[in-house]
């Protein structure tokens, strides 16, 4: 045990010291060059609530020279964001941008700068970043900007998580050649996080964060607040100061009884870099009903309303006995410097809980590829040490052949043996074969599960979610900032379980249309589902879930109605059109390019207000939008938007439970907490090295 908890701190040092030279979320300046700009505020407001979270990202730009300049700030692209509102501050007063073709977005930009008129926009770099331009910024002056986006909430096995991401990947060398980032924070930095949960919350996990207060709002709706520098507008409630906490770790059950918590460590002396994620986990409690909720949106004068339903399974899914086979495709490659740490750390973790009667083989690839083990390995305790060792002998180099890997893992399979390949990777192919349609039918052809673990908030995920959805495995994203081996041992968790294949939704008693995903594909242990969807009558609607485990056909089934009115939460329309939007972008990667799609994908973004590939949100003076025939369609939506959070804030938790009266499932839900047996994904593997990581100083603040 004592060995297991130095082997694990000294992989967390090497994290730290890996990370060292990673890129980071700030202002761009060109390579070498010198700039009068900084970031003067960073404020942050994220709100988790009904299914879906919305990110607030509150910024002043100032340059201290005596001529004018023009800010270019970059962050990473959050996984499945959708960016709805771009605010810029002109003459004091909040424009919110509207959405237009990429390309006509940035002939306006242009033209506006070159008249030295006020003007912003907000871009996407494909899977890599999030870009905003915003000219002029006045001599001696600063300028005001604000950035929403919103995505699902991500739930797993009881465990909720949510990802700020700023460590930017490095996978683009042309892009990072050319600039340096700027990432500090010269006066005022906070971080808000609001979590309102009508299923009852017993712990709360910040890793790695100084700072930090708790406190309890009312019954399932909690307030933690990171803060640095001047004082915070948004830092109401904080709570009792307990010194010396490197660490936060809530135990929600203390702060039922009336109680705050706080952990804040010594006050740091130097300003905040925004070059560290923020990851928080929640988890529920244990014994939870597996349960179906809805959430949905529907004007009254509206013949349409929108809804989001979430199907959280009960713990149905059996054990597997068998041994099994796995096959861990490795990226070795250049582009994993600063993430290899955490790559090494994690294979490490998951061979150690390999079964006595499952095998093993290793591969690599950068170049080309290796194998670190000579055919397949039985997991015995000395086996397991062996190539332990090997890999954290590994180094990364080179470029990224991620085909030569996957063709080299899947070549290796026994046909005889239950199998499932793990692949960990920024997935950023750069040698070889590259086209992402070579990498679906490569995987299509075979039949085996792919269970991919992406590193890095750059990496390549729309191919590699491809990729894995293809295979009818499961893809979990990874930052440097929790823990991978966490991760493994939920895949771990989910492959030791059947799954559901085949799994098929019905509605009836109420029109439905526009459902997305299209195809569900398979559910595993722990996992939810979401549909998001469109209706057109309210009233009872039976709901039936079907599919196969292990060969036999299983369904569930529930009734529950779908209301006439309901106004509180407008995002979902957004939520809605981004996922069509993400469908109809898989449907181009595998089918080719088609000029029908492309434009279908555009008047989605305009008239639902999203940044995409294919769009950017712009802002001018109102006279500009006027004078150029821009609609403010955006500017409404966005208001509405605002002013249905703002109703919400005053609002206790509601409770979305749609099943309650029929329940769906009889079982209660997988937990996180500790309830079932072995494969439960105890409390002690999913945060278990994060305890161990409380230990080293990676802090958000230097």
């Amino acid at each position: 045990m004592h060995h297991f908890k130095f082997q694990a701190l000294v992989l967390l040092i090497a994290v730290l010291f890996a990370s060292i030279h990673t890129h980071a979320a700030g202002l761009l300046v060109p390579a070498g060059s010198e700039s009068s700009l900084a970031i003067r505020d960073h404020q942050v407001s994220v709100m988790v609530e009904d299914g879906y979270v919305v990110t607030e990202v509150d910024q002043v730009f100032v340059n201290t020279a005596s001529r004018d300049a023009e800010a270019i700030y970059s962050f990473p692209v959050p996984a499945h964001a959708a960016v709805s509102e771009f605010t810029y501050w002109i003459d004091g007063k909040p424009v919110h941008g509207e959405v237009l073709e990429k390309k006509a977005a940035r002939t306006l930009y242009e033209q506006e700068r070159a008249a030295g008129r006020e003007v912003a926009l907000a871009s996407k770099d494909d899977y890599r970043t999030f870009d905003v331009a915003v000219s002029p910024v006045r001599a001696n002056s600063d300028v005001r900007i604000r950035l929403v986006y919103l995505q699902s909430a991500h739930v797993d096995t009881g465990i909720g998580r949510y990802l700020y991401p700023l460590e930017e990947g490095g996978v683009d060398e042309q892009r990072n050649a050319f600039w340096d980032v700027r990432s500090e924070v010269t006066q005022n930095f906070s971080f808000e996080f609001e979590l309102k949960s009508s299923y009852p919350i017993d712990a709360v996990r910040v890793p790695g964060i100084d700072n930090l207060n708790a406190t309890k709002i009312a019954d399932g709706h909690w307030k933690f607040l990171i803060h640095h520098g001047g004082s915070a507008a948004t830092a109401t409630g904080t709570a009792e100061v307990m010194p010396q906490a490197p660490d936060f770790d809530v135990q929600i059950a203390a702060l039922e009884n009336g109680e705050d918590a706080a952990a804040v460590a010594v006050a740091p002396t130097r300003v905040a870099a925004l070059d560290k994620d923020v990851v928080i986990y929640w988890r529920h409690a244990a014994g939870l009903p597996g349960a179906v909720d809805l959430v949905a949106h529907r004007d009254q004068n509206s013949k349409r309303g929108t809804f989001m339903m979430t199907f959280t399974p009960g713990d149905d899914l059996p054990l597997i006995e068998q041994g099994r086979d796995w096959v861990f495709v490795l990226d070795v490659s250049g582009s994993m410097q600063g993430k290899f740490a955490t790559l090494a750390d994690g294979v490490q973790q998951a061979l150690g809980k390999l079964n006595a009667d499952d095998r093993f083989r290793i591969f690599t690839f950068s170049n080309g590829t290796a194998e670190l083990t000579s055919g397949f390995t039985p997991a015995t305790a000395d086996r397991v040490r062996f190539f332990v060792d090997k890999v954290g002998t590994l180094r990364s180099q080179g470029g990224t052949n991620l085909h030569a890997g996957m063709s080299a893992g899947l070549n290796a399979l026994d046909s005889d043996r239950t199998s499932g390949i793990a692949l960990i990777t920024d997935g950023v192919a750069n040698v070889g074969i590259t086209e992402k349609k070579a990498f679906l039918d490569l995987l299509a052809k075979r039949d085996v599960r792919l269970f991919t673990f992406i590193l890095g908030n750059s990496a390549n995920r729309p191919l590699l979610e491809a990729m894995t959805e293809v295979s009818n495995g499961f893809a979990m994203q990874t930052s440097n900032s929790d823990d991978i081996s966490g991760q493994l041992t939920l895949a771990m968790g989910k492959v030791r379980h059947a799954a559901l294949h085949d799994v098929q939704v019905s509605i009836d008693g109420v029109k439905v249309a526009d459902v997305t995903p299209a195809r569900i594909g398979s559910l595993y242990h722990g996992e939810q589902l979401n549909l998001l969807g469109h209706y057109f009558r309210s009233g009872p609607a039976s709901v039936v879930l079907t599919g196969k485990v292990q060969g036999r056909d299983v369904r569930y089934a529930t009734q529950f109605e779908f209301p006439e009115r309901a106004i509180t939460n407008p995002e979902l329309e957004r939520l809605w059109a981004y996922a069509t939007i993400e469908n109809l972008e898989n449907n181009l990667d595998y089918f080719g390019e088609d000029a029908d799609t492309r434009q279908a994908i555009v008047d989605l973004a305009v008239e639902f207000g999203l940044v995409t590939n294919d769009t950017s949100m712009i802002v001018v003076r109102d006279e500009v939008f006027e004078a150029e025939g821009i609609k403010r369609t955006n500017r409404d939506r966005t208001n509405a938007d605002r002013a249905a959070r703002a109703q919400r804030k005053t609002q206790p938790v509601q409770n979305r439970r749609a099943d309650q009266a029929q329940p769906m499932y009889r079982n209660p839900r997988p937990s996180g907490g500790g309830g079932g047996g072995a494969f439960g994904l105890p409390l002690v593997l999913v945060m278990g090295t994060l305890a161990i990581a409380r230990r080293r100083r990676v802090l958000f603040f230097e």
